[in-house]
């Protein structure tokens, strides 16, 4: 499986997202992955599915050092002790001694940068995790950060699918030698009927889904964390490495998102987090 290499560290280019997973059903399907031949999973404090995703993690047989495994604390814990007690409390619910990578999961401004990036150190310093990163940053906040860090941030986890433009963003990022890690990579669905994706699919005789994952990983420095509650989707989102878009293609799917909505506009994030 292609790796995702930035800041020391590599992971695999195509992971499982685990948002709106709970229970039983975050366990099997966690479980389905990793037998299936995932190695890159997907959680969050704020998913209330940690417990679940650990016990999916035992119920498979794939070695504990093969798998890359991502959380992430919440915005309203990011205070220098609240962070290092949100990590330790994934770990327990995970049921584990340590992540692969931790995450800021959403920028807070109440809490000085500084404190939040340090409190981020501090618990890569005490082994908790080997990586640390940040989601749903934007440039200037990342410079920040970068700034800030006495350790690489390996990632930015952020939205980006064919509709929305990334690229000032990726830039920046890879400047930084910072994966872009892209969640909700299939948008909205809306883009999976256009034409520069579906003539795609037939030319390679993928689906749409596959070909949007394929422009994904084939954009350097960039990873995806497709989210699905379908057992049946598991092998197809990762059976992209039979085949590459070509140039012509690429540039198609990439200027569906020309005019698209910008990084980070959603109601939830405050003003001061818009570009």
């Amino acid at each position: 499986m292609h790796l995702v290499k930035a800041g020391g560290a590599e992971f695999p280019a195509i992971g499982l997202g685990t948002y709106t997973l709970k229970g039983d059903q975050c366990r099997d399907l966690v479980a389905h992955a990793l037998d299936v031949g995932y190695r890159h999973i997907d959680t969050a404090a704020l998913y209330d599915n940690e417990a679940a995703v650990g016990e999916g993690l035992r119920a498979s047989a794939t070695p504990r050092d093969d798998i890359f495994l991502t959380t992430k604390v919440w915005y309203t814990e990011i205070g220098a002790r609240a962070l290092e007690a949100s990590a330790e409390a994934s770990l327990k619910r995970l049921g584990l001694d340590h992540v692969d990578l931790l995450l800021i999961h959403w920028p807070n401004p109440e809490v000085p940068l500084a404190e939040s990036i340090g409190a981020l150190n501090r618990v890569r310093e005490r082994g908790l995790t080997r990586h640390i990163g940040v989601s749903n940053f934007t440039r200037p906040l990342l410079e920040q950060a970068v700034a800030l860090s006495a350790a690489p941030l390996v990632c930015n986890q952020a939205e980006y699918h064919p509709q929305l433009n990334q690229s000032a963003l990726l830039a920046t990022m890879r400047k930084h030698d910072i994966a872009f890690v892209s969640h909700s990579p299939l948008g909205r669905g809306e883009t999976l009927s256009s034409p520069a994706i579906t003539d795609a699919a037939r030319t390679h005789g993928k689906t749409p889904g596959q070909i949007i994952l394929r422009w994904h990983i084939q954009q350097p420095g960039v990873a995806a964390i497709p989210r699905t509650a379908n057992p049946a989707r598991l092998p197809e989102n990762i059976d992209l490495f039979d085949f590459a878009l070509s140039d012509a293609e690429m540039a198609a799917i990439s200027a569906l998102g020309s005019a698209g909505r910008r990084f980070c506009d959603y109601a939830f994030a405050p003003e001061w987090d818009r570009n």
